[in-house]
């Protein structure tokens, strides 16, 4: 069973920030000691590294989660977090990083080639590098970012000078083991070679690495039988030699057709195309345009050479350079070992040559950009306004929403950056429904009324003044307020005058008939119904006594 694995799916996790640390430093006879909590450290990164001793992705096909560690805690006294150790992964040589859409993040050629596939998250701030002249002693902290997610697909393609492309059966293996010192696996039945394999050789002063691909079949450009799990080990390498055996005891088969079949699934395949990389490099140069060779295999065999004899000519024609070989007898190998160092001596030179990448132009964003957007959605009939972008976005993650200093510092940066001015723009109303991220966004009730600068307001650490309860009533609440108090008056009338009624009942009707003068202003005043009275406000208009009928 062959243990080479060349494509995984790696889940890879960065490493959370730590939170900042809300400490007050206290010594004493030092009351005033001011704020000491330290910062939280970042969260590590998880990186691919090239290591040369590293041949394939077993590993990573056993284990597919891979995370970071995460950053420490801030503490008081100013001891700032530990940061994270960033996970260095070894990877081959030749490694290609993709997206789960196929998209090429980044192509790893070269020992100590190295690309961060998920960042470690930032540390929060302590409460002593948010203070400042204005807000002396904060009674918060930000929390510490969680790091990058990431699913990233791992794809070995081998790193060779020339590749060995055939028909399965042909040879290439055979060829490989005598040409080098390489024993990968003859059989006498297709598809014997499974994964690729490497062999150096050497050709007078030039050494160079012969790559045995997978055999090919048509259809394998569209992924039929192993196609695209063989292709792939083509596309590193500078040139090709097309193995043609010339004994098959196949009926259908003959070394020209072979020949066009292999051709047309060559052409069919489309390299990864990598940015930055020269065009000079070979990486990106179509298959069918690289330098190649023709050699036609078994012409031990009577058969093999009666049928090199009869495509010879037709192969010249074409414009190949053909050579007679035999992978038993090790006829036609020196001459073919030296043509192969030929081409890869002219592919070396052409990229030691290659001209310098262009320069990279960098245009500085302007002035007056936002760092965010708003748009306008709809949810459940009612308008809702989203707001996305890095800061924003990052801030929300910072913010302990169970601390309302620290929700306020959020109100402030928010305002900060214009994010309630552009909400006026778009016609956002108090109460509207404002979201800032994406799917697992915060959502807020907009407030447009509420007041800037926590700093200048007084109140205890973690409290913020803005936002205490205030209830302003309203113009119904006020109006039934008003009815209530009329209402109890008028009660309260009712019961008066039926006391009265009974206890003034064998008296004068001169008693009765008395004069209510207010000295300290009409408690009723402003009433519709002039003339409600309390009975405790009663005055005798004799000698001022309350509450006493004369």
């Amino acid at each position: 069973m062959a243990h080479f694995v060349d494509r995984v799916v790696l889940h890879a996790a960065g490493g959370d920030g730590g939170h900042g640390c809300v400490s007050v430093h206290r010594e004493k006879f030092k009351p005033l000691g001011g704020p000491d909590g330290a910062d939280g450290g970042d969260g590590g990164d998880v990186v691919l590294v090239v290591d040369p001793q590293t041949t394939t992705l077993l590993d990573y096909h056993h284990r597919p989660h891979r995370s970071a560690e995460s950053g420490g805690v801030g503490e008081g006294d100013l001891r700032h977090g530990r940061r994270g150790p960033a996970l260095e992964l070894p990877v081959p040589d030749g490694t290609v990083v993709k997206d789960r859409e196929g998209n090429v993040l980044a192509d790893l050629i070269g020992a100590g080639a190295r690309c961060t596939v998920a960042g470690g998250g930032q540390g929060g701030l302590g409460n002593a590098a948010l203070a400042s002249k204005k807000r002396k002693a904060p009674g918060f902290a930000l929390l510490g970012t969680p790091g990058e997610r990431a699913d990233v697909v791992l794809e070995v393609k081998t790193v060779a000078d020339i590749a060995l492309v055939g028909y399965p059966s042909s040879g290439k293996s055979s060829l490989i083991a005598a040409m080098s010192a390489a024993r990968p696996k003859i059989a006498d039945y297709p598809f014997t070679t499974l994964v690729p394999n490497l062999g150096v050789v050497e050709a007078g002063d030039v050494r160079y690495t012969v790559a045995d691909v997978p055999g090919l079949i048509p259809g394998a450009a569209q992924g039929r039988g192993l196609g695209h799990e063989f292709l792939r080990h083509v596309e590193r390498c500078a040139a090709l030699v097309h193995v043609l055996d010339c004994a098959s005891l196949e009926p259908d088969r003959d070394p020209l057709s072979d020949l066009d079949a292999v051709e047309a699934e060559l052409a069919a395949y489309a390299p990864d195309s990598v940015d930055g990389l020269a065009a000079d490099s070979g990486t990106t140069v179509p298959l069918t345009e690289r330098p190649r060779l023709v050699a036609l295999n078994k012409t031990d065999l009577p058969d093999g050479e009666a049928m090199a004899e009869l495509v010879r000519e037709e192969l010249v024609a074409r414009g190949h350079r053909v050579f007679d070989i035999s992978a038993l007898d090790r006829g036609g190998l020196r001459q073919l070992g030296f043509a192969m160092a030929d081409l890869v001596a002219e592919a070396r030179q052409r990229r030691e040559t290659a001209p310098a990448p262009a320069p990279v132009t960098v245009r500085p964003k302007a002035v007056d950009s936002k760092p965010f957007t708003i748009t306008r959605e709809e949810k459940s009939g009612e308008p809702l306004f989203r707001v996305r972008g890095a800061k924003p976005e990052r801030w929300i993650l910072q913010t302990d929403f169970g601390n309302d200093e620290a929700v306020g510092y959020l109100a402030d940066r928010l305002e900060r950056i214009g994010i309630e001015d552009e909400l006026f723009r778009q016609g956002a109303r108090p109460g509207d429904a404002v979201v800032i991220g994406g799917d697992d966004a915060v959502v807020f009730d907009w407030e447009p009324t509420m007041a800037g600068g926590a700093e200048h307001l007084g109140g205890p650490r973690g409290t913020d003044m803005r936002f205490e309860e205030r209830s302003r009533p309203t113009r119904e609440e006020k109006k039934a307020d008003q009815q209530a108090r009329r209402d109890a008056r008028a009660a309260t009338r009712a019961a008066m005058a039926s006391e009265y009624s009974h206890s003034g009942s064998g008296a004068d009707a001169e008693d009765d008939q008395v004069e209510i003068v207010y000295t300290e202003g009409d408690p009723d005043e402003g009433l519709e119904d002039a003339g409600e009275v309390h009975p405790e406000d009663w005055e005798d208009e004799t000698d001022g006594s309350r509450g006493d009928r004369r």
